[in-house]
């Protein structure tokens, strides 16, 4: 039976968030920006509730989110947009961690080909950013500074208070992509300092294809929008809002909210198992990342001497990964795991484990048994290659 241990990269849709939806596929139609009838309206309705249950879970008001196809769009309204309306005020440059995701790090590349000043701060092995080092690099003429609330490999937690306290004192935007984060820790954009922050509905139990950034209104946040056409979203988003997709992220919203805490003691009870287990069996085994700022449920374990990609063919009924889903692909060692320090054989010796709200102590149980198992005939295939 298959285990699915990659959270990371995606969440089955919740059952009660399918319930949610499926009215809205077929019985309740209606465009929401129709609101000359009562179907538009009951459209509009239930999307302006989806934004409730979303701005409940981040301390902001429903006004203040765009709903849009995911983090990737959010991201880029969040940086380009930004990075285009402060051009008018003399501010050129932006500013994001190495470790940043590719929906991030590919936005920078842009803006650079742009004109626009773009520094990326490196971090130590912990995955944590360098407050000093931040410091230093946010100037007068920064724009916006990105900085991931979670990361999405190595699972580590930056102190978003803190960097929002250093970017509002020299007057910068603070954007986060907040994709991994929310639904699964405590967000707080007043207490965070928090002007721009990026989700998607996929990494919570809602739908692909939905998605959401919350763009602060006092004092008010200036973007150019990148899509143009309706003016709906107060003119930040064109195109119709996906009622059906928006009842589902605003319905997997609802439920975290109602169940985080609960969750993250039985997650961090998991993984700990997990990672008590596989030490037991596999000895040599090391945490990429700092291990006490971590996402319960998430491990990025670096196993020295079994390339992840032997390790992942020989248990083909877990699913694990080496890194993002968006790069696992081009056949290189992750770029967030290089970023933090690790060599290029460390890297491809490197595993992402992610635990999920369906991931029973069975699971967990059998998939440390399984990896371990699998570890010790790749090591003694190895040592037989050598001799």
């Amino acid at each position: 039976m298959a285990i699915y241990l990659d959270h990371q990269a995606s969440t089955p849709t919740d059952p009660r968030v399918v319930d949610a939806m499926l009215p809205w596929f077929t019985e309740r139609v209606g465009n929401p920006h129709a609101e000359q009838h009562s179907f538009g309206r009951q459209a509009a309705a239930a999307i302006d509730h989806a934004r409730q249950a979303i701005a409940a879970l981040t301390g902001c008001h429903a006004a203040e989110i765009v709903l849009t196809a995911g983090a990737t769009e959010s991201n880029a309204l969040a940086l380009r947009g930004a990075a285009w309306a402060a051009r008018q005020s003399g501010r050129d440059h932006v500013v994001a961690l190495t470790t940043e995701h590719a929906s991030v790090l590919k936005q920078l590349e842009a803006l650079a080909s742009e004109g626009v000043r773009v520094s990326r701060v490196p971090v130590g092995r912990s995955g944590l950013v360098d407050l000093d080092r931040l410091a230093e690099t946010v100037d007068e003429r920064t724009a916006l500074v990105s900085v991931m609330a979670a990361h999405n490999e190595i699972g580590v937690i930056q102190p978003l208070a803190d960097i929002g306290a250093l970017c509002r004192a020299r007057g910068a935007l603070f954007h986060t992509d907040a994709a991994q984060a929310f639904g699964k820790m405590a967000l707080d954009v007043d207490a965070m300092a928090i002007d721009l922050l990026s989700l998607s509905g996929h990494k919570i139990y809602g739908p692909m294809g939905i998605g959401a950034l919350y763009v602060r209104r006092k004092p008010a946040v200036r973007l150019t929008p990148l899509l143009v056409g309706g003016g709906q979203q107060r003119g930040l988003r064109a195109g119709t809002v996906p009622t059906p997709l928006a009842v589902g992220l605003g319905e997997a919203a609802a439920i975290a909210a109602a169940e985080r805490e609960a969750e993250a003691r039985r997650l961090a009870g998991l993984t700990d198992r997990l990672l008590a287990r596989l030490r037991r069996q596999l000895g040599a085994l090391y945490v990429n990342g700092d291990m006490d700022r971590r996402l319960p449920g998430s491990l990025n374990l670096l196993i020295p001497g079994v390339p992840a990609e032997d390790l992942m063919e020989a248990v083909p009924d877990l699913a694990i990964s080496t890194g993002a889903a968006c790069q696992s692909a081009d056949g290189r060692p992750s770029a967030a795991l290089l970023a933090i320090g690790l060599r290029p054989a460390e890297a491809d010796c490197s595993i992402r484990i992610g635990l999920g709200r369906f991931t029973t102590v069975a699971d967990v149980d059998t998939a440390a048994r399984r990896l371990g198992d699998a570890v010790a005939v790749l090591i003694e295939d190895e040592r037989r290659a050598a001799e």
